[in-house]
């Protein structure tokens, strides 16, 4: 067969140098994209936080005292107790990053009664052990910020983090481009928790209280 000749040659020529450069900045998939130095982190389930952001939560009534009178799913609540409750932050630190809170609407510590100042410790020792149980973190962090001074994201209702920790999550990410990766949805955290949550509200060594 004769190799074309004129014209007709040019554009075969042409044809055969697109192709040869379309190869350099496709990948294995046949897409194109050009290749760099950088690594890719894909997390496309932070847009629902992108989209809404913490300035979402604009209603006057306090997003602690209103979680309650929804139902769990909706509001985030892995456990309800008789005078607090535990709620995933809506904006964790790390995935299992559960707020421990009284129901009522108190601001200060030492302004809790003995019954909820009792309950909120040992639902926080609950929490620890079934964050533990569900994801085998390494450490924990926890803590109350007091007022806007102290930190308190919503200072007008006491909460208590409960903070998991692992080896090497306080990577470059949150330290130069102020960004967590959280690498599971609210939801599915809530449920693995919620699920593992005993229905007397404690956890003993892996086991509800008063299990064999």
């Amino acid at each position: 067969m004769a190799e074309p000749t004129g014209a007709e040659g040019q554009r075969a020529q042409s044809v055969t140098d697109v192709e040869g450069s379309d190869s350099e900045v496709t990948d294995s998939f046949e897409l194109p994209g050009t290749p760099d130095a950088f690594g890719r982190l894909w997390t496309p389930h932070r847009m629902a936080y992108i989209k809404g952001g913490q300035g979402q939560y604009k209603d006057k009534e306090c997003p602690f005292c209103a979680a309650p009178g929804r139902s769990d799913e909706e509001s985030l609540i892995v456990h309800r107790g008789k005078t607090c409750y535990a709620i995933l932050n809506l904006y964790p630190y790390n995935p299992g990053h559960i707020l421990v809170c009284p129901y009522r609407h108190v601001a200060d510590y030492t302004d809790i009664s003995r019954e909820e100042t009792d309950e909120m410790a040992a639902m926080t020792q609950a929490a620890m052990r079934v964050i533990r149980k569900v994801a085998h973190p390494h450490g924990f962090n926890l803590g109350i910020n007091q007022g806007d001074a102290g930190g308190a994201g919503i200072a007008a209702h006491l909460h208590q983090h409960v903070v998991p920790r692992w080896g090497g999550d306080g990577n470059f990410l949150p330290i130069i481009a102020q960004t967590k990766q959280i690498t599971q949805t609210l939801d599915e955290t809530r449920g693995l928790l919620a699920d593992a949550w005993p229905e007397d509200g404690v956890l003993v060594d892996g086991k509800g209280a008063g299990a064999q």
